[in-house]
């Protein structure tokens, strides 16, 4: 999820903030090669959500959140350094501040949401009132797929709207993109990122991007 330079000017086109925001996500997020191949692996499980939604729409939800999302997450909050980033000259709690997404508070308030609601369609089958109640394994399962889905939709598009009031409609609008995105972005950027493990590499030194020199 993002992060925006605050020094950055205050009037960018859509795509140069669109690269902005990567950067800033890049650069203060995924210092660790644990985090970016586990961010390659959810990248490629996202991707195969993308192409099961219009299959197999259960499936795809259930590989989005349960492959997707805990591989991504976990990397966050396992393998990422929360001490003073030397790199950037940043304490975690400045980078937590000025987050454009989720950071790890708002993540924690919403993963709690999505572990919360088998719970809760458990006690009212039909989530009270809102859903047809389904019997037996395979109808609970459906179910649950459709909240799992509509709370990820809504966890996007509350964040965009957000956005949009407290900083810009453009804002809103490109990080939303970059969520969406994020899965083809992350497989370019992060692809090398698993051989540098098995080099013995622990973390990016954040001095290119995209393959070419980037001061920070």
């Amino acid at each position: 999820m993002t992060t925006v330079n605050e020094t950055a000017p205050q009037r960018l086109s859509f795509s140069a903030e669109l690269d902005e925001q990567r950067w800033d996500d890049h650069r203060y997020y995924h210092r660790s090669y644990v985090n970016q191949s586990l961010h390659l692996l959810s990248a490629c499980c996202f991707l195969s959500s993308y192409v099961l939604i219009f299959v197999n729409p259960i499936a795809a939800v259930m590989i989005g959140w349960l492959l997707a999302m805990i591989s991504r997450q976990s990397g966050h909050f396992f393998f990422e350094p929360k001490t003073y980033d030397e790199v950037n000259q940043a304490t975690h709690a400045y980078k937590e501040e000025i987050k454009v997404g989720y950071n790890l508070y708002r993540k924690i308030w919403l993963l709690s949401i999505w572990v919360a609601l088998p719970v809760v369609l458990w006690v009212t089958p039909s989530f009270f009132g809102a859903l047809e109640a389904r019997g037996g394994f395979f109808g609970f399962l459906h179910n649950l797929c459709l909240l799992w889905f509509v709370l990820g939709l809504c966890a996007i598009l509350a964040r965009g709207i957000h956005l949009m009031i407290v900083r810009t409609p453009q804002t809103g609008l490109v990080w939303m993109t970059k969520i969406l995105t994020d899965p083809f972005h992350d497989i370019y950027i992060y692809h090398q990122a698993p051989l540098r493990l098995l080099r013995g590499e622990r973390h990016d030194p954040m001095n290119e991007w995209h393959g070419r020199p980037r001061s920070v």
